[in-house]
């Protein structure tokens, strides 16, 4: 355990083929979906006739208020979808993996025996998480990028950019989540479980608040609003939007740390 982060250098090895397998996810939908846009985008397009006959609360509900523009139609047919439920669960299948899924196993304690503390293991743990999603996130803009000028979605680079970062903070906070979870109970169930509430449980909640001006408030309980209300396809970065993703998620690590480093192991 003497070189240098020997746990990330670990998990990223073991890691390889999984993360090529979630990336060829990103790709297989970005090149289903965002093709379709000279067919169905545009004001007059039978898209948008179809969107003006649904009833308003729905289409707020599935967030289609955009979708016949370009950066409408990518983020709600691919960054707001398919590369948030990829990316989240490749989250919190690494976070739940990490603490509990090593602490079930037995490695933990293996891992903890050759001289690596209990707040290094969380660490490059959580780093590791970090790595991973970061190169999903770089895989979903470079796609869009591809795209963009063959799908005629007419997006700013830039914004694309913001809405990785975007993206990679909702996984991110979903994969602390995990890892916290993992480390308060080392057991993979509850880590799973913390995860998938905060990616989907955040999904849902936006989906109320959404349908009317007196649930607004619900908004700021969303991470899955935190990534997405500010459109950064459109708007480009939201700042606000971003501390609190990636905020929340360096606190939950903090908060492994602690729990951790307090509780006795188990198999």
């Amino acid at each position: 355990m003497g070189s240098a982060l020997p746990l990330l250098r670990r998990d990223l090895a073991e890691s390889r083929w999984g993360l090529v397998g979630w990336a060829s996810g990103l790709a297989v939908f970005a090149g289903l979906y965002l093709p379709l846009f000279p067919t169905f985008g545009g004001r007059d397009s039978q898209l948008a006739e179809l969107i003006r006959s649904l009833p308003p609360a729905l289409v707020k509900t599935l967030g289609y208020e955009d979708i016949v523009s370009g950066a409408g139609y990518a983020q709600s047919t691919f960054f707001g979808l398919m590369a948030f439920a990829l990316t989240a669960f490749a989250a919190v299948s690494w976070g739940s993996a990490a603490i509990a899924g090593a602490e079930e196993s037995g490695r933990l304690e293996l891992t903890l025996a050759h001289g690596v503390s209990r707040a290094r293991h969380v660490l490059e743990s959580a780093l590791s998480v970090l790595v991973r999603v970061a190169g999903l996130a770089l895989v979903a803009v470079l796609l869009v990028l591809a795209l963009d000028g063959p799908s005629q979605l007419g997006l700013a680079p830039a914004h694309v950019a913001a809405a990785g970062v975007s993206l990679a903070g909702l996984a991110v906070l979903t994969g602390a989540a995990s890892l916290a979870a993992g480390a308060a109970t080392g057991r993979s169930r509850w880590a799973t479980s913390a995860g998938a509430i905060i990616a989907f449980g955040g999904y849902g909640t936006n989906a109320v608040a959404n349908q009317s001006p007196d649930l607004d408030w619900l908004h700021a309980l969303s991470p899955y609003a935190w990534a997405w209300r500010g459109a950064p396809l459109e708007a480009g970065w939201d700042v606000p939007g971003l501390l609190a993703l990636w905020g929340t998620g360096a606190v939950l690590v903090g908060a492994a740390v602690w729990l951790l480093d307090r509780r006795d192991l188990r198999p």
